[in-house]
């Protein structure tokens, strides 16, 4: 009898995911993807959930101290805290993984994401706890933010390195698809309560629905990402460093360069990302909160284009290379933030307009926007230096773009959304073109 091949964790659930696959065939390319696309539809719900009450819910329920602008830029500041937070995350999760296994990260990781979002379904707001309701708020936000680093798993690199040559671009997109799918999940429920509620009803227990239903999705995506983690396929590129986690200081030591680059390299992707769904939602909503249901129902149609265009980016990456694919869309970007001020400013039809163009462009990056520069990592650093460079490029690029967007407008009129989209497509191509030259440079 072979000897059966074991897997270094201490997670129950793990083992009892691994004897699943103990007589059957293992994991095959399509159940990889499945479990990718499950995980990160889970992760971008609850990213999602918070992002829209921060701007239909938080401001009256939370800071109803000040003006309606306000109390959303007080939102969006504590929106950013999930993404000062990951970085701390992955050092920490990173710690539990190689002292405790894969299994036990993961399950902590998702059991505290899903939990920090289910729990902020029963705060109280701030005519019933004054200023504790707010910072119970900002510690579970803080909490989302760690969960998300500690919920890295590798299956996207795992689903990259089973990829064959000249589909790399096809499977880099699909755990991509999970950003469009949790939003069309969050946003359909929030309209569907924003709809069929009074305002007062919404306002004091129909939004918190959302937040509650996020622990059972996490659970389920918990069980589909264990059953993938636990299996021997992945336990061997484990083995192989091809995906296990190193130290971060270690890390920058070694490939440094390539963390500096990867973090920029997707700016404009990530700025574009909440320049499409946080950012318009809450201009709309500010001028017009009666346009918020009309608004969420326009931007339900634009992330159904975004998954066409996430499904496209990967046909087109395979034929040109994933950096040309991430290069042309950042020049795309370019070119829409010089219509974006007058369609966002041009009533229903300029707004229709904004959405349904910004997520096709949106897609075409974002689905290439992925480990397009991570994946120059040797096999020891590629695991966390994935992880890393992700947290980093997501902080710098879409932590604060809420924050920033609405301030911009609200000092300098609209036209200051499209330079700031513009820096980000300059910040976009230099980081590649940075990168080309390293990589010349080490074929000399």
């Amino acid at each position: 009898m072979a000897q059966e091949f074991t897997i270094p964790t201490s997670s129950g659930l793990e083992r009892d995911a691994r004897r699943m696959h103990a007589d059957s065939h293992g994991v095959r390319s399509g159940e990889i993807a499945l479990g990718v696309v499950i995980g990160r539809t889970s992760e971008f719900f609850d990213f999602f959930v918070y992002a829209i009450a921060s701007v239909l819910v938080f401001p009256q329920l939370f800071f109803p101290f000040v003006d309606r602008l306000t109390g959303v830029m007080y939102a969006f500041a504590i929106f950013a805290l999930a993404f000062i937070a990951r970085p701390f995350g992955s050092a920490i999760f990173g710690m539990i993984d190689r002292r405790f296994g894969r299994g036990a990260k993961l399950t902590v990781a998702l059991f505290l994401l899903g939990g920090s979002t289910a729990a902020m379904s029963f705060l109280p707001g701030y005519a019933v706890a004054g200023p504790l309701a707010i910072w119970a708020l900002a510690a579970l936000r803080i909490g989302q933010g760690l969960a998300l680093a500690g919920a890295w798993d590798g299956l996207a690199s795992l689903l990259a390195l089973n990829a064959p040559e000249t589909k790399r671009g096809w499977y880099a997109m699909i755990p991509q698809l999970g950003a469009p799918f949790g939003f069309m999940l969050a946003s359909g429920l929030f309209a569907y309560f924003v709809a069929s509620l009074g305002s007062a009803d919404f306002l004091d227990w129909g939004w918190r629905y959302p937040f509650f239903a996020a622990f059972a999705i996490n659970v389920v995506a918990l069980f589909a990402r264990l059953r993938i983690v636990a299996t021997e396929e992945y336990g061997k590129l484990f083995e192989k460093r091809e995906l296990r986690p190193a130290p971060i200081a270690s890390l920058l030591r070694a490939e440094g360069g390539n963390v500096i680059i990867g973090m920029f390299a997707p700016l404009a992707t990530f700025a574009l990302f909440h320049l499409v769904t946080v950012f318009p939602l809450s201009w709309v909503a500010l001028h017009d909160s009666n346009q918020a249901l009309t608004f969420l129902r326009i931007e339900l149609v634009g992330a159904v284009v975004g998954v066409l265009g996430i499904l496209a980016s990967g046909w087109i990456a395979d034929r040109i290379n994933r950096q040309n694919q991430l290069a042309l869309s950042a020049l795309l970007i370019g070119g829409f933030s010089l219509l974006a001020p007058r369609l966002l400013d041009g009533g229903s039809m300029g707004q229709t307009v904004y959405v349904v163009v910004g997520f096709a462009i949106l897609g075409l990056s974002f689905g290439q926007a992925a480990g397009t520069v991570s994946s120059r990592f040797s096999k020891r650093y590629r695991y966390t230096g994935a992880a890393l460079t992700s947290d980093l490029s997501w902080l710098i690029g879409a932590g604060f773009a809420p924050l920033a967007a609405l301030g911009l407008a609200n000092l300098w009129g609209l036209p200051a959304i499209g330079l700031y989209l513009a820096s980000g497509s300059v910040a976009t191509l230099i980081a590649l073109t940075l990168d080309r030259n390293r990589q010349r440079k080490a074929l000399k």
